[in-house]
């Protein structure tokens, strides 16, 4: 991938608890794009440690904070403790929501955004699994709803399908050599900790420059664990039609996969009118539904780039639904 976890992310803020904390990325650029208010009703379908909620419910607004991530949930509870008559909580993948919503009794809203990153707190929890700089089970589950685990992954799918991986998830040039290396190693030994899959990496990957060998192999068995890409598909298009006339969805991407996936998507239910080679003339975009509010995405300051490493890479990137006046 092009951004990278050593990249992206970093240790957030502590409390005498010891717990880190997930700093909210584009914060200010967000919360003007979604245009909180008294009265109105947010999706904070990736709420993490529950800043981006924070600066919602502090502007008035309301807000259904999801997250898949159970301690995530526990976190921004704490953290909005103070808001308890204006936030609902919900956990759940952000792409299985309809059910949740319309129980809660929402209609539609007034904004969706989802901060597609990895959160601090999950980072820096060795039992996770998540990172190279500490060891720990290799796990890699965002939710408890998820089935295999990462060491599943590198013990028992095949040698092809680790290739595939390594390649579509993390672009990373030396998968097919890694993946024939972890079969060998797998025939003697379970791979079963993070540092056992480091030690692996390291011994097919040379290290150059400042990123570490296994940036690309953590990245990409995570997005395999967790279905990430498919996910995110089916997230933005179940939860665009939530959307009210005038309102806004926001999506916050990491890494080019991602982003690119983002920026189609709003592409196609942004252009008015659609044409191809063998069409007569251009026709009527029948998914068309919202406008471009980023032709480009926003992307972050030097100023905050200094302040927290992890925003360098984020890309954010908001569409509005079209107003019909009836």
């Amino acid at each position: 991938m092009i951004a990278l976890i050593d990249e992206e992310y970093m240790p957030g803020e502590t409390e005498s608890s010891g717990r880190s904390f997930h700093v909210p990325v584009l914060l200010r650029e967000t919360v003007a794009a979604l245009q909180p208010a008294a009265g109105k009703i947010f999706l904070d379908g990736t709420v993490g440690g529950g800043g981006h909620a924070l600066a919602l419910v502090e502007a008035g607004a309301r807000v259904i904070a999801c997250d898949q991530d159970p301690e995530a949930l526990e976190e921004a509870s704490r953290r909005l403790a103070g808001y308890s008559s204006q936030v609902r909580f919900v956990e759940s993948n952000f792409a299985d929501l309809e059910d949740r919503l319309s129980a809660l009794g929402v209609k539609e809203l007034d904004g969706v955004l989802l901060d597609l990153g990895v959160s601090s707190h999950q980072i820096d929890t060795p039992s996770r699994g998540f990172s190279f700089l500490g060891n720990g089970p290799l796990d890699m589950r965002m939710g408890s709803h998820v089935q295999r685990t990462a060491a599943d992954i590198v013990n028992q799918d095949s040698q092809e399908e680790l290739a595939r991986i390594f390649y579509e998830f993390g672009e990373e040039p030396a998968g097919r050599r890694l993946a024939a290396h972890l079969v060998k190693l797998r025939g003697r030994s379970p791979i079963e900790t993070t540092n056992d899959l480091v030690k692996a990496v390291e011994s097919i990957i040379p290290k150059r420059g400042p990123r570490h060998p296994a940036t690309k192999v953590f990245q990409a068995l995570r997005i395999a664990v967790n279905d990430e890409l498919s996910v995110l598909e089916r997230a933005l298009h179940n939860l665009s039609v939530w959307v009210k006339g005038g309102g806004r969805m926001a999506v916050i991407a990491f890494h080019s996969l991602e982003d690119r996936i983002v920026k189609r998507y709003f592409r196609e239910i942004s252009q008015e009118w659609i044409d191809r080679p063998e069409w007569p003339a251009p026709q009527r975009n029948p998914a068309y539904a919202f406008r471009l509010i980023t032709a480009r995405p926003m992307e972050p300051t030097e100023e905050e780039v200094q302040q927290n490493s992890r925003a360098r890479s984020a890309k954010l990137r908001v569409i509005e639904r079209i107003r019909y006046e009836s």
